[in-house]
């Protein structure tokens, strides 16, 4: 019976959350290792599922960089990156596209054998990513792109008729021409174009630390004159900033609140969301409310 008790007291705890959230667009950066463990996967595209069930509109951006990697290797090509961003010829291309559009089926089929409709997409589709080449401090690194607009006709289309968009990180520019996008930059650039109240990057790391050697520094909740503050005084470096200036653009460009949790970590979503103390760090607006206290 005190286990009933407790389960029901969790489920209580998330009714405010539920209300909060119901009917809001929520963005979901999948990536790292998350994806490459099976049981982390399962669990992942559980919570996504559970999220639209109860009324909330979920939208995956996802990666695959590290099936990409392994792809190159076997066909015997090295995979270089210049400012942490892969290096992108024309063959490249094509093995990322290959990759990423097997990616993107494979998570469709997982959300649908729960019951959940899913469509699979990338940014080609319904020239719903239109993008410029990417010149990283003027370094030419091949088909990248960078993104100047978001069509949301078919993201809507696709939630307004119930499915959960699965959208792989590919997109065109203005020749037509297709081009590799870093996932985190089309996830904040899709939960800007649709207004989202919530942008989730599932990574690697348990979230912001001011000092990453000591794990008890671990920042819950950031401002954006904080966030800044961090980078301007140097504490941040390595992958996490520009994933923290995507962050801070997302806030800036009407995004409620931004996560970074830890994807290896069971159920990360449902804790975040749903609990009174939330795990990660979260990103918000200076005036902004702070909903797990």
């Amino acid at each position: 019976m005190e286990q009933v008790m407790i389960k029901a007291q969790t489920l209580i705890e998330a009714l405010p959350y539920i209300q909060k959230f119901n009917n809001k667009k929520v963005v979901v950066k999948y990536g790292g290792s998350a994806m490459l463990d099976e049981d982390l996967q399962a669990n992942v595209i559980k919570d996504v599922a559970l999220l639209k069930l109860i009324g909330m509109k979920p939208i995956i951006v996802h990666g695959g960089g590290k099936e990409i990697n392994r792809w190159l290797e076997k066909i015997g090509k090295e995979a270089k990156f210049i400012d942490g961003l892969r290096v992108t010829d024309e063959e490249t291309m094509e093995v990322a596209e290959m990759v990423l559009n097997k990616v993107n089926k494979n998570l469709v089929q997982m959300v649908e054998q729960i019951g959940v409709k899913a469509v699979g997409m990338c940014g080609k589709d319904g020239a719903t990513m239109k993008v410029e080449k990417k010149m990283p401090n003027g370094n030419d690194i091949g088909f990248v792109g960078d993104i100047k607009q978001v069509n949301t006709g078919l993201i809507d289309t696709l939630i307004e008729n119930d499915f959960i968009p699965v959208i792989a990180p590919i997109g065109i520019d203005d020749n037509f021409q297709t081009y590799n996008i870093n996932a985190d930059d089309a996830a904040c650039a899709v939960a800007q174009a649709i207004g989202a109240e919530k942008l989730v990057f599932l990574t690697d790391i348990e979230g912001v630390y001011k000092d990453p050697a000591d794990k008890d520094s671990l920042i819950s909740v950031l401002t954006l004159d904080s966030a800044d503050d961090l980078i301007n005084d140097g504490f941040i470096g390595g992958g996490m900033l520009p994933k923290l200036k995507n962050c801070i653009e997302a806030v800036r460009n009407g995004v409620s609140r931004v996560h970074i949790l830890d994807g290896r970590m069971e159920h990360c979503l449902l804790l975040e969301f749903f609990t009174n103390r939330g795990i990660g760090t979260a990103i918000i607006d200076n005036e902004g409310w702070l909903e797990n206290e």
